[in-house]
């Protein structure tokens, strides 16, 4: 299984506010059409309970969601293409296997901890980010993030930036490839 990380950050490296909300300030057009074509193409999605792409197409993507309300793995009562995983309880290969998805690209949408959770596994990480907006008092995101820059917790796992791609020049947004060699 390919494993991609997909995130939009804030200058300060937020990915929601204080809340655990996304502030529409952090929401590009660019951004988001590069965000909802690569999950056009993922086979699976991986979240936590609290991160969702709110998109048309969301509804039919397959998807594992991070959950510590059940011991181990259990389908989604609310959404049949879902399968609840405990990463107590289960490995991601089964929960992969549970999902029926054991080959393809698993794109990995956060929050912090599921980031964190595959942070030596990725092949690329996706990392954009909007250098003129600062979102005070928010969760960063990776753990860690404010006290580090996402770049420097994605170089100490190993990974190394590549293309970059500009998304909205106005708005000084941009994306970042980290691949691991």
């Amino acid at each position: 299984m390919r494993i991609e990380g997909y995130v939009i950050v804030s200058a300060n490296g937020m990915l929601a506010d204080a809340n655990g909300t996304m502030p529409d300030s952090l929401k590009f057009k660019g951004d988001q059409e590069f965000f909802e074509t690569a999950l056009d193409t993922a086979d699976l999605i991986v979240h936590g309970r609290n991160s969702f792409e709110d998109q048309p197409r969301s509804p039919q993507r397959r998807r594992i969601i991070l959950t510590t309300k059940i011991p181990a793995l259990a389908d989604d009562p609310a959404n049949a293409k879902a399968t609840l995983w405990n990463p107590a309880g289960a490995s991601f290969e089964d929960a992969c296997r549970r999902a029926g998805v054991t080959s393809g690209t698993a794109a990995i949408i956060g929050g912090p901890v599921v980031f964190e959770m595959f942070m030596d596994r990725y092949d690329t990480f996706w990392l954009s980010q909007a250098h003129r907006l600062d979102i005070p008092h928010g969760i960063g995101t990776f753990p860690g993030v404010p006290a580090v820059t996402p770049q420097a917790v994605l170089a100490r796992h190993g990974l190394k930036p590549g293309e970059r791609r500009v998304l909205d020049a106005g708005a000084d947004v941009d994306l970042t490839a980290w691949r691991r060699d």
